[in-house]
């Protein structure tokens, strides 16, 4: 093996040549065990929270894979309707200085499919980087032929059922892109503005309470006041309860209103007046459909103002209400009709006055301008009656959630579901399979023959498809089954669905879990015609946040690419990266010094398998993660010392004779102890697996591979390595391949290419088939080869031997120097142990005679420590210079006591420990323990020295 392990020279070769021998295929035996990726939008790239969960995902297909299973992990991506459509605009206009209508429809959904096979595959390149051993001879693409077929006969079926109907709803509208959005569109952003007074005139001569002609309600947008068709009060209200009943003359419009009792308006809130706009808040659509008020629009899709305003009832049937719109506003901007509004109110006298008032604002994540609540008309999907088996799969166990705290997060959705808006106002989709006549009259099938032929439509009538594409969350609700063949009744099918574990994130539990827990479950059942759950288990990850804890994010600057982690970045690079889409220069500033200042060097590479161990060592179950490039770094190290310890072990074995091949073998005490070690941990990590502590697992095998098998043992093993007699020899180079074949093996889900390349080279030294790593056996249990009474002997020899480095150590006594050990209170067990090991005590403790004394008493001036209630004593004289070392004693007793007067006076006093962060404050408080420790050692350190 190379000297130096560089993660660069061996990742894509080794993955490229995984990939073409199909490795990652289902077996076609065993039992099956599915994995169904969360589909990525083709526009995207590989990002942190890709990284984590791709890693677990990886890490479980891999696991169960080696442990005989017949895996799938079912890779595909999203078409991404609204993020595609923009991106393929933005490049029509750039290059071609064109829109997608001068195009028209077909020739823009072209380009947009020329654009995917160009440019639509970074995400799927970049998961091969990251490892995955996804199967891609299977990849899907949510707009593929197979997919669209299964689109539409849900469409089809669910129509049939009258669980899809459309109708005149308020929806997000997004003034930009003209379309609905879904709540996971619209970031909520927090504003300062106002809060708008204004004066309502009562009709009719009537007045208040308090003599006025007028009430005040309050409002943050004005201008929808244009379309105010009533004003609540709360029933309890004493001070409208006379006025319940009575009219508005609203202001401008001049179009009287009825004053209504509602609990909505809430009588400790401004004046208890709140006025209602069913057609532009959902607030106060509630509050119009309780009351039968109507519903008038007074914005176009521009979110300007129309001509007329579009009154409907709630049925969605038009109104022949009388809903003129003053000329002046005809036109007019939201935000500039606002502004008019206000100066009318005010030359009227009916401005009671303007507050400066916080609020959050609703904006479209894609095109970043205020989202407007706009009555339109739109497909939805009657979801109450699909909720209640999806209730249950989970109430009942056929499906668990990991951590069990976010089935509260699943039930608290389905327990007020709405009905779901499916439509969207895009060309980019699978457009929604429904025709219509010049009457208006609406048919639905699959395709336009299917609706003439069921519907007795003759040719020669026309009939136009509807404009609109579906929802993407749809077709993704279909992605556990419609990617296995559905709606044929496929072998995949039968063989992988329901599928055992979805990994993916608590912010889409509503949007995308429990939607295919509603569809798979209407639309799959199994023999027995009982629905099957898509799912057995859904691991909700939490958030990777920056080293700040702050989410990350483009805008704020703080992104970290995953392929910077494995590749590195030199800073000018990630400056750039980082800073070049910022708008706000001081932002950009701000971002550009903090970078500078965390990433002096820039970023390091540091391979994909310190990647993996990092993400997955701290992939705490449900929490969020604040990113750690110390830790990264740490586990790089990892790797160098696995890589390390493997050519060390290669070195001692390779072309020697290391007993598989038969002959007599010794097992020393380490080689005993080391495979009833390994055992354990084959044991342990294998339960943190199957109960998805990730961060446990990797503990578990860093704390094995570092600390007892590079360390402790390689060690043990020297001994005998370069003095044992042949037998001795064979036994522990046949322990040493034994066990670093196994651990590579234990090890592979989690870090795949350090594993694979170590192995390739010890798999032969055990007479292994080297076709590779990931079609092996993973190891399982051995209780036979778990040596109880080595495990302690050897843990006693390790006690043993630190305490002799610790005394070293305080005592500054060089690594080298052979010294003499007294033993006293030394018990059966102990000199056993003594009389069986001194070859390792010597070797590895440089101790030159044991003498066990009959009493303490009769020991000269020692250093002490202990193991259990053995004494083991080193007799000081001559071994330390004892002026020099209490004068560098009493040097690092000035220091430590000087520190600790310094920590006392700081916590003694009152205003810092009153003023003071929780964080500083336990800070001072660590400081002062670790001071007062320090003191105290020292004080014992110098009293055994001038013991002397």
């Amino acid at each position: 093996m190379d000297k130096t392990y560089n993660p660069q020279d061996i990742e894509q070769s080794l993955y490229q040549d995984w990939e073409e021998n199909g490795y990652f295929k289902p077996s076609g035996t065993g039992d099956a065990y599915s994995i169904m990726i969360p589909p990525p939008n083709v526009t995207g790239s590989l990002h942190m929270g890709h990284a984590f969960q791709d890693t677990i995902m990886d890490t479980l297909t891999r696991y169960k894979r080696m442990q005989g299973n017949n895996t799938l992990w079912q890779v595909g991506t999203d078409h991404a309707g609204i993020a595609t459509q923009m991106v393929v605009e933005r490049k029509l206009a750039a290059e071609e200085g064109k829109t997608r209508h001068d195009l028209g429809r077909d020739v823009f959904i072209d380009k947009i499919w020329q654009w995917k096979e160009q440019s639509g595959g970074t995400i799927t390149k970049q998961l091969r980087r990251l490892g995955a051993s996804v199967d891609w001879d299977r990849e899907r693409f949510t707009m593929d032929e197979g997919l669209s077929e299964a689109v539409k006969e849900v469409f089809v079926r669910l129509h049939k059922e009258n669980l899809i109907y459309r109708g005149k709803r308020l929806v997000n509208w997004d003034p930009k892109l003209h379309t609905a959005i879904s709540d996971l569109e619209v970031e909520n952003k927090d504003k300062q503005g106002h809060m708008w007074n204004l004066r309502y005139p009562l009709a009719d001569g009537v007045k208040t309470q308090d003599g006025k002609d007028y009430i005040v309600v309050a409002t943050t947008r004005p201008e929808t006041m244009l379309g105010d068709t009533g004003v609540a009060v709360n029933p309890e209200d004493e001070r409208y309860q006379d006025l319940i009943g009575k009219e508005i003359l609203l202001p401008i419009v001049n179009r009287r209103i009825p004053i209504v009792a509602d609990e909505h308006a809430d009588m400790e809130k401004g004046t208890g007046c709140v006025k209602i706009t069913p057609a532009h808040d959902f607030n106060d659509n509630e509050v119009g459909k309780r009351h039968a008020l109507p519903m008038i629009n007074v914005f176009n899709k521009d979110a300007a103002i129309l001509t007329v305003g579009e009154s409907y009832s709630f049925d969605g049937k038009p109104l022949e209400l009388d809903a003129p719109l003053p000329e002046r506003f005809h036109g007019l901007d939201r935000f500039d009709a606002r502004k008019r509004i206000i100066e009318e109110f005010d030359s009227a006298g009916l401005l009671e006055k303007i507050d400066d008032h916080s609020l959050t604002v609703p904006y479209g994540d894609r095109s970043g301008v205020v989202i407007e609540p706009l009555l339109t008309d739109q497909w939805y999907v009657r979801v109450a009656p699909l909720a209640e088996p999806a209730k249950d799969a989970v109430k009942n166990g056929d499906i668990q959630f990991v951590p069990k705290q976010y089935e509260n997060m699943y039930f608290s959705w389905m327990n007020d579901v709405q009905d779901w808006c499916i439509s969207r106002q895009l060309w980019w989709g699978h457009r929604i399979p429904a025709w219509y006549d010049a009457k208006g009259n609406v048919y639905v099938g699959r395709d336009e023959a299917e609706v003439r032929r069921e519907n007795n439509i003759a040719d020669d009538i026309v009939l136009n498809q509807d404009e609109d594409v579906l929802d993407t969350w749809f077709s993704s609700a279909l992605w556990t089954f419609s990617t296995q063949g559905w709606p044929q009744n496929t072998d995949d099918l039968k063989v992988f669905h329901p599928s055992d574990t979805l990994v993916t994130g608590f912010d889409i539990i509503f949007f995308w879990v429990a939607r295919m827990i509603m569809m798979t479950m209407h639309f799959i059942k199994d023999e027995n015609g009982k629905p099957q759950v898509p799912f057995k288990t859904v691991y909700v990850t939490g958030l990777i946040r920056d080293e700040n804890g702050d989410k990350m994010s483009k805008s704020k600057g703080n992104v970290l690419d995953p392929l910077d982690m494995i590749d590195g970045i030199d800073l000018e690079s990630l400056v750039t990266k980082r800073t070049g889409n910022l708008m706000q220069p001081q932002l950009a500033k701000k971002i550009e010094k903090n970078t500078r200042k965390t990433f002096a060097e820039g970023i390091e590479p540091h391979g994909t398998d310190a990647l993996r161990f990092t993400l997955a060592a701290m992939a705490s179950t449900g929490r969020d993660i604040n990113w750690d490039m110390n830790r990264l770094e740490g586990y790089r190290n990892f790797c160098n010392k696995l890589w390390n310890a493997s050519r060390y072990v290669l070195m001692n074995t390779e072309e020697q004779d290391c007993g598989f091949n038969g002959g007599e073998m010794v097992h020393s005490l380490a080689d005993r102890w080391i495979l009833g070690q390994f055992q354990s941990t084959v044991k342990t990590f294998s339960e943190h697996l199957d109960n998805f502590r990730f961060d446990l697992a990797a503990n578990t095998i860093y704390e094995f591979t570092w600390n007892q098998f590079c360390d402790w043992y390689l060690e043990l093993t020297k001994p005998i390595l370069f003095k044992g007699d042949e037998t001795q020899q064979r036994g522990t180079r046949h322990t040493l391949i034994t066990v670093l074949e196994g651990l590579l093996r234990l090890m592979h889900p989690l870090t795949p290419y350090i594993t694979e390349t170590i192995w390739q080279r010890v798999a032969p030294l055990a007479g292994i088939d080297t076709t590779t790593i990931m079609l092996q056996s993973y190891p399982e249990f051995d209780q036979s080869q778990v040596d109880e009474t080595a495990m302690a002997d050897l843990e006693w020899v390790k006690q043993f031997i630190l305490a002799i480095r610790n005394i070293r150590g305080e005592m500054d006594i060089s690594p080298n120097k052979p010294l003499n050990v007294l033993l006293a209170k030394a018990g059966e067990q102990d000199l056993r142990r003594l009389e069986q090991n001194k070859a390792f005590l010597s070797a590895l403790a440089k101790l030159e005679s044991f003498t066990v004394l009959e009493s303490i008493d009769d020991a000269p001036a020692c250093a002490t420590s202990f193991v259990g209630n053995l004494e083991i004593l080193i007799p000081m004289a001559g071994l330390i210079d004892v002026e020099a070392e209490l004068a560098r004693i009493a040097k690092q007793l000035e220091k430590a006591e000087k520190g600790l007067a310094q920590v006392e006076k700081k916590l003694a006093n009152d205003k810092f420990v009153n003023n003071a962060p929780e964080a500083v404050l336990a800070k001072e408080k660590e400081k002062l323990a670790e001071f007062s420790d320090a003191r105290t050692k020292l004080l014992e350190q110098k009293a055994k020295i001038q013991s002397l």
